[in-house]
């Protein structure tokens, strides 16, 4: 903030002294002469100045009076180029009638023409003027015998000839009156031929009147032009510049348009130089006044919307430009008026739109500068065009030059006066702003004391925040906090950071505030935002991220991330106990009493749960009523006691929700974590643990030793493993079939997923979990999912014709094989290999593969869609950053993870997810299909939600292959005739697609 926008400090009082008295009189007389004197220089003397001048200019007596030249009667020949010698040309002139004046229609050929020797003036002999700016040659005859009587160009003169203002002037002397003088005279532009009478004195006090206009109007407007050169240097502007420049050559149209513009700053301009100076002079007016009127009016033209016509303009500012250097005078003025009648009345005509719209005085005054400068140009173009000479006297370049001048100068005054209310006006927005703001701004000097404060600062840390003993920051902040800022900033040209308020000081313990501060000389200049709330409701959201909002312990997130660094730290660190808690006829009390009740009664036991627990133990809920108690640095001794506490604290005694009891019992498995083990393979272990003490009678707790199953289950891992890495070909291996039904139109499609399977050396049935395990282990899955791929597609190929109504067939992807590049490509080429019925193929993507490499996945999923099949991401809303890795893969399906289909209508929870994913799904534009659907009142419900398919033991198990070409549709796989026909009822029309539909569109 600036300073002078800060409240000032109260004035200080004055000591009374014996002279006070007598202060307030001549404090008042003072005054009053100040203010006469103001009124007499700014506003009496100046009136009376302009005053003066125009009665001067309206009745004084000019200091240069002369009498009027007498114009004279000549004869005049054109040179046709027959070079005629002065007697020749005399005689040529016989023929010619007397004539006042003559064009020259721009020719450049010699003109002859001769005039008879005035009588003597009263006032003296007479003296001859040839006053054209054009006239570049002169040679004089005269007498008898034709004597020469001078010549002169614009770089000399002899004889009798002599320069006279803008022209040329011959003294008579020695010739008879009547006697007839002979002139050859040359001309370079629009001239016109006249000769004037003039008494010597009158021609003298004519030329001093010149040479003093000249000057005054060369110097005024040098003046101006350094004026407003200077003022673009120190406002750093630069159309003040090209102003200044325009003025400049203004001046030299100005000079051109008297003559006197072989000149410059009083000395002569090389006479070679001056025809095409004034060429240049001619064409840089031109291309200054758009260049200026561009930049004067930049905002203004873009709202006209004429940018074609102005680009017209530019390209033909640089064609004069060049043509200026090249062409003659003949050549290149006739181009040169076209162009500025053209330009002229453009420039005019968007002048007065602009003037029309913004309403400017500065636009006005510009616009109106350049406006004289275009007409009076266009008025002189018209009048040397069309011979009307007596019409350039009147306004020309010179005239123009000074009316431009002075509107220029208004226009400066104009914008200095604008320039300074918009500062004014900013100083007091900017004032006001500081006053209303409801940040707390603030000015620190650099030992942390604040000397400036807004309102809101005044609010936020109490009125006394600027008196001396109360100013400084460690009063309302910790000190650690201002060092910490100010070394900040010695590094930084800007700061931003969160505190607390000092214990005790005037804003209350706890509140939190978001600085913002930069360094500003000896100053620190910031902001304080009371962020309490925000920063409560961050806290709250990082909380609920990890934790579960209702049992305020660990949600699955929280937990399994907390199991992730207790694995890490078991690696070298003491044994690592994981349990599993499940209560026992929970689900009932739901039923029976309600969410409330069973919500109360999570609530209180996950207190009871917590209560035993020690050390860095930590539990998480797993979701419904399962839960993980994590017990690092824990002995199994010790873990199966502190779990026999947990179940009899559980159910030893009862729940009281209201004027009700409840008693609940919970179920534990109880593993040792393994060093190396993943999170999952334990949550999954410690998982059946709990189930094998659900078998039981509920209540108890099972513990997997090194003897218990789990043992020698893995012991069964390890030898399938072997099996599979015995020999480079995959035996026992065998592919089965799981309908997939569409909940809109059951009886018209048959989709299905391709699901291996395997029997062993014995032709015993190995548990597919235990294949999967035992190929990840022994790095085979990337085989067996080529096996399974290929497998697939020459079975869809060799039956094609049977497969009419199979719109895709899904087959799952391990997350090995995902991640194995090899395999990628092995992947492709198969595609390419069966092109042919690729494009019924969908291939599975689970969301932790998916984000492993996000890159590659990525790629991989493109590679696919380029060959026509789809992809599905499975076990979709399993993870917490589904939605999050949804926006940046593309798929087609969406199979919602089992966790959330499976009782489904036992959790509303769950219902509403799984609503949620369709309609996210629908919106961009997949399809859904729900897993695990175990009963028909769970497919009923996915049927009313809006689900696409369906997937599950309530329509079929595997089947073989042949089972699946001999069905006509999924519905055909249907067990329960009440479903299928409940579902046939509730489908809703959909359009069908004919024929066969093209790669990655479904249908139903």
């Amino acid at each position: 903030m600036e300073p002078n926008l800060k409240p000032s400090s109260a004035p200080l009082p004055v000591k009374p002294s014996p002279h006070t008295a007598a202060l307030p009189f001549w404090s008042r007389l003072h005054g009053a002469l100040d203010h006469a004197f103001y009124w007499l220089l700014v506003f009496v003397l100046p009136g009376a100045v302009l005053v003066l001048s125009v009665l001067a200019l309206a009745t004084w007596a000019p200091h240069y009076t002369h009498d009027a030249p007498t114009p004279v009667a000549m004869r005049v020949l054109a040179d046709g180029g027959a070079a005629l010698s002065p007697a020749d040309a005399l005689a040529a002139l016989q023929d010619q009638p007397s004539v006042l004046l003559r064009d020259t229609q721009l020719k450049e050929t010699p003109f002859w023409f001769d005039f008879p020797v005035p009588a003597a003036q009263p006032a003296g002999p007479a003296v001859i003027e040839f006053p054209s700016r054009h006239l570049v040659r002169l040679a004089c005859w005269g007498g008898p015998g034709l004597q020469p009587l001078g010549v002169a160009d614009r770089a000399r003169h002899r004889g009798s000839l002599f320069d006279s203002r803008a022209g040329f002037g011959l003294r008579l002397q020695g010739l008879d009156i009547g006697s007839h003088v002979l002139c050859q005279a040359g001309f370079v532009g629009p001239a016109r031929l006249t000769v004037l009478q003039w008494g010597e004195d009158a021609l003298l006090t004519a030329s001093q009147s010149f040479e003093r206009d000249t000057g005054l109007l060369e110097g005024g407007i040098l003046m101006l032009v350094l004026f407003v050169f200077i003022t673009a240097l120190i406002n750093r502007n630069p159309t003040y510049v090209l102003f200044a420049v325009w003025l400049l050559i203004n001046l030299r149209m100005g000079a051109l348009s008297e003559g006197w513009d072989q000149h410059w700053l009083g000395h002569n301009m090389p006479v070679e130089w001056l025809l095409r100076v004034r060429l240049v002079t001619v064409a840089l007016l031109y291309v200054l006044t758009l260049a200026l009127f561009r930049a004067l009016f930049r905002e203004e033209l873009a709202k006209c919307a004429v940018p074609g016509v102005l680009i017209w303009l530019q390209w033909s500012c640089a064609l004069l430009l060049v043509l200026s250097t090249v062409l003659t005078f003949a050549q290149f003025l006739p181009l040169m008026w076209m162009a500025t009648v053209v330009g002229s009345l453009v420039l005019v005509i968007i002048l007065v739109r602009i003037i029309a719209i913004t309403r400017s005085p500065v636009a006005c005054w510009y616009g109106a500068a350049i406006a004289v400068m275009l007409l009076s140009s266009l008025y002189e173009v018209v009048a040397a065009a069309f011979g009307l000479q007596a019409w350039i006297g009147s306004v020309n370049s010179v005239t123009a030059a000074l009316a431009s001048s002075l509107l220029a100068t208004m226009a400066i005054a104009a914008q200095m006066r604008q320039e300074h209310q918009q500062r004014l006006q900013a100083q007091a927005e900017l004032q006001h702003s500081y006053e209303v703001m409801p940040l707390g701004l603030f000015t620190l000097d650099l030992q942390g004391c604040f000397v400036a404060a807004n309102p809101a600062l005044h609010a936020a840390l109490g009125q006394l925040v600027l008196t001396r003993g109360h100013n400084h920051w460690d009063q309302y902040f910790a000190s650690m906090d201002w060092l910490r800022m100010l070394q900040s900033l010695g590094s930084q040209s800007a700061v931003e950071f969160e505190l607390a308020g000092r214990p005790g000081a005037r804003s209350p313990d706890g509140r939190r505030f978001l600085v913002k501060a930069s360094r500003s000389g000896a100053r620190v200049e910031g902001s304080l935002q009371d962020v309490t709330e925000r920063s409560l409701a961050t806290e709250r959201l990082q909380f609920l991220a990890h934790h579960d909002p209702l049992t305020k312990v660990l949600n699955r997130d929280g937990i399994r991330a907390e199991l992730e660094w207790a694995l890490q730290s078991a690696q070298t660190g003491p044994a690592l106990a994981l349990a599993y808690l499940d209560l026992d006829r929970f689900k009932l009390i739901n039923e029976l009493f309600g969410h409330h009740a069973g919500d109360e009664v999570l609530r209180q036991v996950c207190a009871r749960v917590t209560g035993l627990l020690q050390g860095g133990m930590q539990t998480g809920r797993m979701g419904g009523d399962e839960f993980i108690i994590l017990m690092p640095g824990c002995g199994m001794e010790q873990a199966r006691a502190l779990c026999q506490a947990i179940i009899h604290q559980i159910g030893g005694m009862p729940y009281r929700v209201g004027d009700r009891s409840f008693h609940v019992r919970g179920s534990m498995g109880l593993i040792e974590v393994a060093p190396g083990s993943s999170v999952k393979d334990a949550i999954s272990t410690a998982d059946r643990a709990c189930r094998e003490a659900k078998k039981s009678r509920g209540g108890q707790l099972v513990v997997f030793e090194h003897d218990s199953l789990a043992l020698l289950e893995h012991e069964a891992e390890i030898r399938l493993a072997g099996q599979l890495t015995a020999s480079e070909e995959l035996q026992g291996l065998y592919l089965e079939m799981q309908p997939i039904m569409s909940l809109h139109e059951p009886d018209q499609s048959l989709n299905f997923e391709v699901l291996l399977r395997m029997h062993d050396a014995d032709g015993q049935h190995v548990p597919t979990p235990r294949l999967i395990t035992a190929a990840e282990n022994s790095g085979c899955m990337g085989l067996i999912d080529r096996w399974v791929l290929r497998q697939a597609l020459t079975w869809v190929r060799a039956h094609h014709a049977r497969l009419q109504r199979t719109r895709f067939i899904c087959m799952n992807l391990s997350g090995a094989s995902l991640n194995d590049e090899n395999f990628l490509q092995d992947a492709v080429r198969l595609l390419q290999a069966y092109a042919d019925v690729a494009p019924r193929l969908c291939l599975e993507i689970t969301e932790s593969v998916a984000l492993h490499d996000l890159e590659n996945t990525r790629r991989f999923i493109a590679q696919v869609h380029g060959l026509g099949a789809k992809v599905a991401f499975d076990d979709f809303g399993a993870g917490y950053t589904s939605f999050s890795y949804l926006k940046q893969l593309k798929g087609d399906l969406l199979k919602i993870d089992g966790s959330f289909i499976v009782n489904m209508n036992q959790h509303p929870a769950n219902v509403a997810i799984v609503e949620a994913i369709v309609g996210l799904a629908r919106n961009l534009g997949m399809k859904t299909i729900a897993e695990w659907a175990e009963d028909g009142a769970t497919v009923q419900t996915l049927a009313e939600i809006g689900v696409d398919y369906v997937q599950g033991f309530a329509i079929a198990r595997s089947q073989a292959p042949e089972q699946i070409l001999a069905a006509r549709s999924a519905a055909d796989f249907v067990g329960d005739p009440g479903l299928l026909q409940s579902l046939v009822l509730q489908a809703w029309p959909v359009p069908r697609q004919p024929g066969d539909l093209p790669p990655r569109q479904f249908g139903h």
